[in-house]
Parts: structure tokens; sequence; C-alpha cells
């Protein structure tokens, strides 16, 4: 399942949308590092991107969803309810273990 939209994509449309600038994010990474993250010439580790996530002030989920399904809230849409009923089935087989 390849992303529709790259992270980098995703991660520079929030920024925008909340009005912030890499310099902003100086309490969590360098404007160099989120430059190349939004050039897509790194990919952060999940830590990382929880930390940016929080001076964008989103869920993770959030970045990762319009990263996967773009700015089509109709594919975010079925995919949230695909990442719901796979949760469900992975916990229910956890139980029944």
């Amino acid at each position: 399942m390849a992303a529709k939209y790259k992270l980098s994509d995703a991660l520079k449309t929030i920024r925008k949308a909340r009005s912030l600038s890499q310099e902003d994010f100086s309490n969590v990474s360098s404007r160099t590092y989120m430059s190349t993250l939004e050039r897509d010439l790194k990919s952060p580790t999940l830590s990382k991107l929880a930390e940016l996530c929080e001076v964008m002030e989103v869920h993770p989920l959030t970045l990762l969803t319009l990263a996967f399904a773009g700015t089509n809230t109709r594919k975010a849409d079925q995919l949230l309810a695909q990442v719901r009923q796979e949760m469900e089935a992975v916990l229910q087989a956890g139980t029944e273990a």
C-alpha cells in the first residue's frame, strides 16, 4: 500500500496550515532537518514524528492519514475505517491466543 501523498508533502501541508515556520520546530529539530524532511531526503523516526506533530498540534495519525490519502477526505474516511477494522481483528486474535 503505497502512500498517495508523500509524508514530506503532508508534513509541509500541515506546517503551513498551522502558519508555522521551519524555525518554529527548534525545540525538537533544526531548520535544516525540517528542510530535509520536507524535501523527502530523510524519514523521521516514530518518536521524532510524534515530537513534530506535537509542535503542529495534530495527532501523528492525522499526518499519516494525509500522507496515505492525500487531500481526498473520502479516501481518508475509507482508510480510517480500514484501520479500525484491522485493529479490532488484531485485538480479537490477541485475546484468542
